[in-house]
C-alpha cells in the first residue's frame, strides 16, 4: 500500500452518469522504494479488467510564469526524467516493443475538458509535465533547468502510469493541480502540508470538470465505457 501521508490506498468501484468507474484513492510512488513494475501494476490490472480510459491527476510544482497556485493544468505532453523506464525488460503483449508516443494524451479529451472549463468559467491552463524521481522538492536551479527543458510543471508521479496505459492502448487524460511555484527570481520554500492545502482548494473545480467529462465522453464514443481515475489531488503528492 502507499506510504505517503494523505494517500488512503483504497480501490473504489462505482458508477458515474451510468459509466462504470474504478478509482484509485492514492498511488504507489517510485520514491517510496517500489519498482517501476509495482508502480504501474495497477494500470496492468485495470487493462485486464477492460478499462478503456485513464483519468490521472497529480499535484505539481509550476514553472510557467503565467501560472498561479491553485491553477489546473491540462497535461498536453510529458517528459520522462525517471531513472528507470516502466517498459524496461521483457515486452508485455499489450503493445509493441517500441511504442509511438506522439499523442500520449488524448486530444479529444483535452478539447472536451477545455470546453467544459470554459462553460463553467473555471480557470484552466495547459502545459508539459516532467516526471522526476523525488522525494525532495526541486532546488531553484532544478526548477529553472526543467523549464529550459520545455516543462511547465514538475512532479513525482503520473508519467510511468501513463506510459504503461498508452502501451496498453488505453486513452489518457491528465491534469495537474499547481500547488507551488519555482524557478523564479525569489525562491519560495514549500512543504507537503502546503501542497495538500492548495490541492484541497482546487479539488471541487477539478472534480466538476472530470465528472462532466466522464458523462460527455460516454456519449461521444460509446466504445469507451469505463474510466479509471488515479490519485485524487486531495489525497495526493507530487
Amino acid at each position: 500500500m502507499s506510504t505517503v501521508e494523505g494517500h488512503s490506498g483504497k480501490l473504489i468501484f462505482g458508477k458515474l452518469g451510468g459509466v462504470d468507474i474504478l478509482a484509485m484513492q492514492g498511488r504507489f510512488h517510485f520514491y517510496e522504494g517500489y519498482s517501476m513494475k509495482e508502480v504501474t501494476f495497477p494500470v496492468r490490472v485495470m487493462y485486464e479488467l477492460g478499462i478503456k480510459t485513464l483519468f490521472v491527476s497529480n499535484a505539481a510544482g509550476g514553472m510557467n510564469p503565467q501560472f498561479k497556485i491553485g491553477d489546473l493544468m491540462i497535461i498536453t505532453d510529458h517528459i520522462n526524467f525517471f531513472p528507470e523506464h516502466p517498459l524496461r525488460g521483457k515486452n508485455f503483449p499489450t503493445g509493441p516493443r517500441f511504442p509511438d508516443m506522439h499523442e500520449t494524451y488524448d486530444q479529444q479529451l483535452i478539447q472536451l475538458a477545455t470546453e467544459i472549463a470554459k462553460e463553467k468559467s473555471i480557470r484552466i491552463t495547459s502545459g508539459v509535465y516532467i516526471g522526476v524521481q523525488g522525494p525532495t522538492f526541486e532546488t531553484p536551479a532544478e526548477y529553472k533547468m526543467y523549464h529550459l527543458f520545455g516543462a511547465d510543471a514538475v512532479g513525482m508521479s503520473t508519467v510511468p502510469e501513463v506510459i504503461v496505459a498508452h502501451h496498453c492502448g488505453i486513452r489518457t487524460f491528465g491534469i495537474s493541480v499547481i500547488t507551488d511555484l519555482g524557478g523564479f527570481d525569489d525562491p519560495v520554500e514549500v512543504s507537503h502540508e502546503e501542497v495538500q492545502e492548495a490541492a484541497n482548494a482546487a479539488q471541487p473545480f477539478m472534480t466538476e470538470i472530470m465528472r462532466e467529462m466522464i458523462i460527455r465522453s460516454e456519449k461521444i464514443d460509446s466504445q469507451h465505457t469505463e474510466t479509471f481515475n488515479t490519485n485524487h489531488p486531495t489525497e495526493g503528492w507530487k
